[in-house]
């Protein structure tokens, strides 16, 4: 049996040991030695970035898309494919280890998608891009931070998912734009915040794994409608 080896680690800033596992050519990250993301659990963030930029996959269109969360390249990679060459593609990442570990180990996987001249890698909190964005909005936002609304990466992103954080998603996003929340499993709170806010909301179950029998993830996909009258509510 090929060992698990350990390539790189770092701490977060709340003090948890973050790593990159490699195990018989594929990648784990882990925090605090329990598996966030696996390079053979790919799917649903694959289909996270065509779902947010299904309306933007003509060569001729000039879509600004935000990613929230690097990972291991996947839901970047699929914005890429899924778009044309005049997209532009805003990664957020807020560990910069991460983005140095796709341009190192991981490069053969989906790394080397950061060289692709649409992107441009921004090592911030992606609440604070959303929340400068309204004066520069973007046609699709696809959202990977957390797990749900109650387990989060860090308890900062309970603003986001509150009330004002769906509305500031709203705001960076143009009339007729898309977000694409990931979840590990449905969660009926954001789904409500975010009709009440005002989008057009579907929740769709996506896979583990493309075999999966089952789908136990959730994509949470919100439309602002072409009006853009932000709801009082």
């Amino acid at each position: 049996m090929k060992p698990n080896i350990t390539l790189a680690e770092t701490t977060t800033p709340n003090g948890a040991r973050m790593t990159l596992v490699e195990h018989d050519g594929s990648f784990c990250i882990r925090v605090n030695g329990q598996q966030l993301m696996h390079s053979k659990v790919a799917t649903s963030e694959i289909q996270l970035g065509s779902i947010a930029c299904e309306r933007h996959g003509s060569a001729d269109q000039q879509p600004k898309v935000l990613i929230g969360g690097l990972g291991l390249g996947f839901t970047l990679k699929s914005v890429l494919d899924f778009t044309g060459p005049q997209a532009t593609v805003h990664v957020v990442e807020l560990f910069p280890e991460i983005v140095e570990w796709n341009r190192t180990y991981m490069a053969a996987l989906n790394g080397d998608a950061l060289k692709d001249e649409r992107v441009e890698v921004i090592t911030e909190d992606v609440a604070d891009v959303i929340s400068r964005s309204t004066s520069s909005p973007y046609d699709a936002i696809a959202l990977d931070i957390d797990n749900n609304t109650t387990a989060m990466v860090k308890t900062e992103n309970h603003d986001l998912y509150g009330k004002q954080g769906i509305r500031k998603i709203w705001q960076a996003l143009r009339p007729g734009g898309r977000a694409a929340l990931w979840f590990a499993a449905p969660d009926a709170a954001i789904e409500r915040l975010l009709k009440k806010t005002g989008f057009q909301v579907q929740a769709m179950p996506a896979k583990v794994f493309g075999s999966s029998r089952r789908e136990a993830y959730m994509i949470y996909v919100a439309d602002k409608p072409l009006s853009d009258k932000t709801p009082t509510n």
